[in-house]
């Protein structure tokens, strides 16, 4: 009786996500970090509008009061700050993605794609 090498295909199954090819790897991936990045943009724009609509709320009520006023103003300029810098961030990302001839940054499949990989 002769020995014979046979290969046997086993699947993987239980729970959570089962493996699947490489391409749908990636978009889930793409779709995983655009969503995080989504949310976390719209976060620090609700943030920052609540910080800005607290400082003036802060101005009504200080009744000129100088050290309250300056608080409210450090707020006022933080809130401000912080929601420019969430606009030029979004502006900026898109601007490169743009200039280095990407039409969507959240698309890793044609990122790497593009770079052989």
């Amino acid at each position: 009786m002769a020995l014979t090498n046979k290969l046997i295909a086993y699947t993987i199954t239980g729970p959570g996500l089962n493996p699947g090819s490489g391409e749908e790897a990636t978009s889930m991936l793409e779709k995983f970090i655009s969503q995080i990045v989504g949310v976390l943009t719209i976060s620090a724009v609700i943030f920052f509008v609540i910080q800005i609509i607290l400082a003036g709320y802060g101005f009504i009520s200080s009744q000129g009061d100088e050290k309250k006023m300056e608080t409210n103003r450090s707020k006022l300029t933080n809130g401000v700050l912080g929601l420019f810098i969430v606009v030029i961030a979004l502006g900026l990302g898109s601007l490169l993605a743009k200039l280095l001839g990407i039409d969507n940054p959240m698309d890793l499949e044609q990122i790497f794609t593009s770079m052989g990989l």
